[in-house]
């Protein structure tokens, strides 16, 4: 028998449920061999299991070698088993042969798609043009691969009979499964990835009523929508059904409705217009369809009533301001309308928004200008045209703003706070102008400089953040704002705000300049830190070897010297200087000066001083003898009767004679010596009187 059907879907498109849909071309190239996809409804006392493969070809080549079924029991009683119990459900699942559909298909159209597919000698498609130019697409055993899943979806009793489906009656309560649908096709030919799924009847569950069903009224029709994603694990194709009395529905689709695959994937929702007569109640449900052929439970019922448009829309054309407060509006509507309206209402917004308020009511139908006395610094204007049906007509908005000079109040009570971090938080009070558009924040390093804006446009709100860098040698922040209103009008400054940056930076050193030993004592000198939070300077000391430095200054007066009195003779000290600032931070020290104090008392004169004239060598030799502990060195004087006394010599302490050979016949020599010792004291001079 040769199998001719031509095909005719009286529906928009298709689509699958989430377990067969056949892949997208990119998830076909990340699949490198087909697959078999298996879905699972649990009823309360069986299991129904259908499958399908993932592209035409697999179907094909399984249409003609079979499924295998097999059947593992997992667990039982709440316990896993070691060994799962495998039964092979079916071994060679196959479509009928064509003999056993010619039968069914006289009264079953989802029979005669499936048979065509499977069996027919061509495969034609009528239908609107979008459904006929996405079939096109296709080649013929894509058509028939693609629409015998979609009629397996509508029918689980031909999708057994088609190989897709099957009914597992032996499940227990007590147990849970895996189902593994695996191909017979030989590996050789096509290697087919099996499918599974791993339930038991305990998970039971009752279809779910279809969500988010909503219905638009308009004139002499009716949208209605719903959400087919939310449930598209549950449902492929829906029946919609509507009642003019909320009691008897009748379907308005002789065949599911369903959705086509979206162009738009962010699109989930399915349409349906329905023709309807205006001021009539109209209820409408929609029931799902599952992939198993069952009936799920009806939504909820959406009622109303279609009603006329009022077909004139009014348009605002003119605004005539006579004062600064009053405005005069006209706009055009088509004269034709007058007789469907009952008048017109003027609306009044502070912004262009949905917000508008009727202020001019009860508006004649031939008046076409009104005069409104009540602007505020913005307004914007429609105009309603009032249906007699209810159906009203509204214009566009127009924009009204009076001529506005006045500048707003000057900001007040500017406060500001900075953190360690250097984040700015200024907040001040909002000024009352109605149309006040925002503020203008200005910012200056210190108070002689031009101050800079750094808002890009007026800041809305009556606080503000801002960063500034805490490590500068600027110690301050100032700044001052001013108040913009829609008309660019802009008010005084505020009062200029001083903010004190955190101190983390320490004052500048101070330097030593000059020292000097006198009089018993060391002053100093130096030049005071240049910072202009420095609060006191600390000098301190150390003495010889000691290891700690003591404080012997700390004055808030700014000082530049100091005279140290507590000093030794022969002892070293050493001095170093410090600044401390308002925050308690102090400067690294100065350059830390060390002074020695030599001894200054005078050691008795060498009396065993003596020199003769030694005629053999012609010098006048010169000897002493000096006893006293600590002698470093001996200074040795010399002069003639006409000239001052001359260093002649210095020689080490333990010379005690010495011979200078340069003298002249018949002259006077004066000699003197004085001993010189290791921490700086000296002795008197002592003196000798020769003649060569």
């Amino acid at each position: 028998m040769k199998l001719h059907y031509i095909i005719l879907i009286l529906f928009w498109g298709f689509n699958f449920s989430n377990a067969q849909k056949k892949p997208t071309p990119e998830k076909a190239t990340l699949e490198k061999e087909p697959t078999i996809q298996v879905i699972v409804r649990v009823k309360k006392d069986k299991i129904l299991l259908r499958w399908a493969p993932t592209d035409a070809l697999a179907w094909k080549k399984l249409n003609k070698y079979g499924y295998q079924l097999e059947r593992y029991t997992v667990t039982r009683d709440n316990k896993t088993l070691s060994n799962p119990a495998k039964i092979v459900l079916a071994n060679e699942l196959k479509p009928e042969p064509l003999e056993n559909w010619e039968k069914t298909i006289e009264d079953n159209d989802n029979a005669a798609i499936i048979a065509q597919a499977l069996y027919g000698e061509s495969f034609a498609v009528e239908g609107t043009n979008r459904l006929q130019s996405i079939v096109n697409q296709s080649e013929e055993s894509e058509q028939r691969f693609t629409f015998a899943l979609f009629a397996a979806d509508k029918d689980f009793e031909m999708a057994k009979k088609a190989g897709l489906g099957f009914e597992d009656k032996t499940v227990k309560q007590n147990e849970k499964y895996i189902y593994r649908v695996s191909s017979k096709v030989p590996e050789e030919e096509l290697v087919i990835k099996y499918g599974g799924v791993f339930v038991g009847l305990k998970e039971y569950e009752d279809l779910p009523k279809p969500m988010d069903f909503t219905a638009h009224f308009a004139d002499k029709s009716t949208m209605l929508s719903w959400n087919f994603k939310i449930l598209a694990h549950a449902y492929g194709s829906y029946y919609v059904e509507r009642s003019q009395d909320k009691l008897h529905f009748e379907r308005i689709t002789n065949k599911p409705y369903t959705s086509m695959n979206q162009e738009n994937e962010n699109n989930n929702r399915i349409f349906y217009v329905d023709s309807i007569a205006n001021d009539q109640q109209y209820s409408y449900r929609i029931q799902g369809i599952s992939a198993f052929g069952e009936l799920g439970p009806y939504s909820e019922v959406v009622s109303g009533k279609g009603k006329s448009i009022l077909k004139f829309v009014p348009h605002l054309t003119i605004k005539d301001f006579k004062d600064d407060k009053t405005v005069t509006l006209t706009w055009e509507f088509d004269e034709a309308g007058d007789s469907e309206i009952t008048g017109f209402e003027l609306n009044r917004s502070d912004s262009d928004d949905d917000k508008y308020i009727p202020v001019i009511k009860n508006i004649a139908p031939k008046i076409r200008t009104v005069t409104y006395n009540k602007l505020k610094a913005t307004n914007y204007f429609t105009i309603t045209a009032i249906g007699k049906q209810g159906s009203n007509r509204t214009s566009f908005p127009m924009l009204v703003q009076p001529v506005d000079s006045i500048p707003p109040a000057k900001p007040v009570n500017l406060k500001g706070v900075i953190d360690s971090l250097g984040i700015v938080k200024l907040t001040w009070d909002p000024n009352k102008e109605k149309d006040l558009m925002g503020y203008r924040i200005y910012k200056a390093s210190n108070p002689n400089e031009e101050y800079s804006q750094i808002t890009v446009s007026p800041n809305e709100i009556n606080k503000y953040q801002d960063s500034v860098i805490v490590k500068s040698l600027n110690s301050k922040v100032y700044y001052k704002i001013i108040a913009v209103d829609t008309h660019y009008n802009m008010s005084p400054f505020s009062e200029v705000l001083i903010i004190k940056k955190p101190d983390v930076i320490p004052p500048t050193s101070p330097i030593f300049t000059n020292y000097e030993i006198k009089d018993g004592m060391v002053s100093l000198e130096w030049i005071n830190s240049q910072s202009e939070d420095v609060v006191s300077h600390q000098l301190y000391r150390k003495e010889n070897e000691q290891k700690d430095w003591q404080l012997v200054l700390d004055s808030k007066d700014k000082p530049e010297s100091y005279h140290d009195k507590n000093i030794t003779e022969g002892d070293t000290y050493r001095y170093a200087i410090y600044a401390k600032d308002e925050s308690n931070l102090v400067s690294n020290p100065s350059p830390e000066i060390a002074v020695f104090v030599p001894a200054s008392s005078v050691m008795p004169a060498i009396k065993s001083f003596y020199a003769q004239v030694n005629t053999l060598t012609n010098s006048i030799d010169l000897s002493w003898e000096y006893k006293a502990i600590g002698v470093e060195s001996f200074e040795i004087y010399k002069a003639t009767a006409d000239e001052p006394m001359q260093l002649m010599q210095m020689i080490t302490n333990q010379i005690k004679k010495v011979s200078d050979p340069s003298i002249t016949i018949n002259t006077s020599y004066k000699y003197a010596i004085r001993a010189l010792f290791a921490d700086g004291r000296v002795s008197k001079m002592s003196f000798f009187d020769i003649k060569f």
